[in-house]
């Protein structure tokens, strides 16, 4: 019964994310509402982690699972995407650069802020 709980207070919040992409006309996928929320309820207390965290775990343990359709449908779409492969690749590696940078600035950043803040 504990799992079915922590299994609807994610959905719950999941659907919620639903209805402010509907309501809300921003090109912001409804996931990112829901992780927003679920960010603000967690950090809040509004929902303590106790009362989502086995399921999360859960969520998380089988996650890999989740990409094998859109693998399979990649190879499927093998002859659309060949004639665009190097495009696809420079994109790709240019993406991953941009967010290793931008992540290890942001950390480096908010560790001297830290850093700055343990020192006054």
């Amino acid at each position: 019964m504990k799992y079915i709980k922590q299994f609807a207070i994610i959905i719950g919040i999941s659907f919620l994310g639903e209805i402010l992409n509907r309501i809300i006309p921003l090109p912001i996928p409804a996931s990112i509402y829901g992780m927003v929320i679920m960010f603000a309820a967690l950090s809040t207390g509004l929902i303590k982690l106790s009362a989502v965290k086995e399921t999360g775990k859960f969520l998380i343990y089988i996650m890999p699972l989740m990409f094998i359709p859109p693998s399979v449908k990649l190879i499927e779409s093998w002859g659309v995407m060949k004639e665009f492969l190097v495009a696809i690749i420079v994109i790709s590696l240019l993406s991953t650069v941009t967010v290793f940078a931008a992540s290890g600035h942001t950390t480096q950043f908010i560790i001297r802020k830290k850093e700055k803040g343990g020192k006054q």
